[in-house]
């Protein structure tokens, strides 16, 4: 590992330490239990489609792995369908705060900070590995899906999230919407017109509005224009994929089966709101910001 990918991974580290994903779902104390009803409720409101697409029932007593567990709120579905649970992130911050989450809610499972592209598990430990947006934070993400393959049982399944290339977010939303309004957060007024038309938070915007004024050339980089407005102003390392890149991603896996969800309606302004439920999973089964990948070793 060259020390530039060594200084990526910890920049990386140390945004998700500062900000660990979901807590800015909440505005209950960090940690109480509200806190973590908010966070989970908030979750699948929004993204309602994981339930389903993650199968947390079908986990039951099987060894599950999440790479990249968060707050642990997927993590208390798998321990309360049943599954024998492990949890791991690379931050000390999430996994003090899963570990709080499953005490405070008499939830069985283990946990402990690693690094998805050298996992401290021995081969065929695991019947299921979950991972749900984190992948594509990682330097060397093919790397990680080895790990994934060889800590799988034989016969055992991946189920990833990655952000989907061919998305109405990556495609229009980012490339095109957010790139024209970049230059409005400049001014005040720009600024507020942003948070009135998208419902982005004032003070989100301000944040892109200061990395904005200190580098532009560098803010809009395409590479640096995708980090920066997926995750949050500041983050260090984002990727998209293609269903063909996804696929060479996994090709140690025996079958390999892709579909994408999840058309966050706030991202289409006007028509957003008057999308049905039925017509909102019609459009993400196209153009999905989450392609899931669900891999048989």
């Amino acid at each position: 590992m060259s020390e530039t990918t060594d200084n990526l991974k910890e920049r990386v580290r140390a945004f998700w330490q500062a900000h660990p994903c979901g807590t800015k779902f909440s505005d209950a104390p960090m940690g109480s239990r509200l806190f973590f009803e908010r966070v989970e409720e908030h979750r699948y409101s929004k993204e309602w489609h994981i339930p389903g697409a993650a199968d947390f029932a079908g986990a039951k007593g099987l060894r599950v792995l999440e790479i990249g567990c968060g707050l642990g709120t997927d993590g208390a579905q798998f321990a309360l369908s049943g599954a024998d649970y492990t949890g791991v992130d690379l931050t000390e911050a999430a996994i003090e705060l899963a570990q709080k989450r499953f005490e405070l809610f008499n939830l069985p499972g283990t946990f402990r900070t690693a690094d998805a592209e050298n996992l401290d598990f021995a081969d065929a430990s695991f019947d299921l590995v979950y991972s749900h947006g984190v992948l594509h934070h990682t330097p060397d993400t093919e790397r990680a899906v080895r790990e994934v393959h060889r800590v799988l049982k034989p016969g055992g399944r991946a189920v990833i999230m990655l952000y989907h290339r061919g998305s109405y977010n990556y495609r229009i939303n980012i490339s095109l919407l957010r790139r024209a309004g970049a230059r409005l957060l400049k001014y005040e007024a720009g600024l507020k017109l942003v948070n009135k038309l998208t419902g982005e938070p004032v003070e989100s915007l301000r944040e892109h509005a200061r990395q904005l004024k200190a580098d532009a050339d560098g803010y809009l980089a395409p590479g640096e224009f995708l980090n920066q407005n997926t995750d949050g102003a500041g983050n260090p390392l984002a990727r998209v994929y293609s269903r063909k890149q996804a696929r060479e991603l996994f090709k140690d896996f025996a079958q390999v089966e892709i579909k994408t969800h999840f058309l966050n309606k706030r991202w289409l302004p006007v028509v957003g709101k008057m999308l049905t439920r039925g017509m909102e999973t019609r459009l993400a089964a196209r153009w999905g910001w989450h392609l899931w990948i669900y891999a048989t070793k």
